[in-house]
């Protein structure tokens, strides 16, 4: 593979303020690729993102955007196309989660995680897909959990809309062959202010649970990312790669 094999490319990365996401949009950027770094409430995170990136040489903008609104969406990319290029690469990793009691679980909060976890997805994938097709090359990338596999009674909601995008992978894959390759990354428990914030018995328990024995960095993650963009993973399409440590 090149040195710096996104070159004179354009990235989106959903959710790239913190996290998995930031490294995601680090990585890119350092790969040579031009990179929007799309965030919905944190302004300061994404601002700091584009800030690294710019100390290191590269090229990034900051976007604000609620993925699960489709104006927003179309704001967005109209943004990007303007300030960027035409997006070659996206990486939808913008999600929430929570765990909570199937009894404190309400229908409005399902629908919630749904918006934003499967509707963000597909809103900001057909706006880039047909651009994409048009000009024989794009790269997606999805970002799903390691709870799509593994039982999480506490997380029904959270759970059930990653097992949808590793759906929503593999339908598109099919569908958007062959100059559009679509592929998804499931990590597992990752170093984010997600699992900083998380109580340290379930973290310690997770990562006792986990062969590696402890939980993976977001660059780990990301250079799973970078792999299913690239060439070196040129056919490979549809599938999920479980960044877990072992645990599925």
């Amino acid at each position: 593979m090149t040195e710096r094999p996104f070159e004179g490319r354009t990235a989106l990365v959903t959710g790239g303020a913190r996290g998995i996401g930031r490294a995601v949009c680090r990585m890119l950027a350092a790969e040579g690729a031009r990179v929007a770094v799309n965030f919905q409430r944190q302004a300061a995170a994404a601002a700091e993102t584009v800030q690294m990136i710019e100390a290191s040489g590269g090229k990034a903008i900051a976007i604000q955007a609620d993925v699960s609104n489709a104006e927003d969406v179309e704001r967005m990319m109209a943004t990007v196309r303007r300030e960027l290029g035409p997006v070659d690469l996206l990486v939808n990793n913008a999600g929430i989660a929570e765990s909570k009691p199937h009894t404190a679980l309400s229908f409005a909060r399902w629908r919630e995680m749904f918006a934003v976890n499967v509707d963000g997805p597909f809103l900001v994938t057909w706006a880039v897909k047909d651009e994409m097709i048009e000009r024989r090359f794009g790269r997606i990338v999805n970002v799903s959990s390691l709870a799509a596999r593994i039982l999480k009674p506490e997380m029904i909601d959270y759970a059930t809309t990653k097992a949808a995008v590793i759906a929503f992978t593999r339908h598109c894959a099919a569908a958007l062959a062959p100059h559009v390759r679509v592929n998804c990354v499931a990590p597992g428990l990752t170093n984010t202010d997600l699992a900083q914030g998380a109580n340290p018995s379930a973290v310690a328990g997770l990562i006792a649970a986990t062969p590696l024995g402890r939980m993976a960095e977001p660059a780990e993650i990301a250079r799973v990312v970078r792999f299913l963009l690239s060439e070196e993973s040129s056919f490979v399409t549809g599938q999920t790669i479980f960044a877990c440590g072992g645990r599925a």
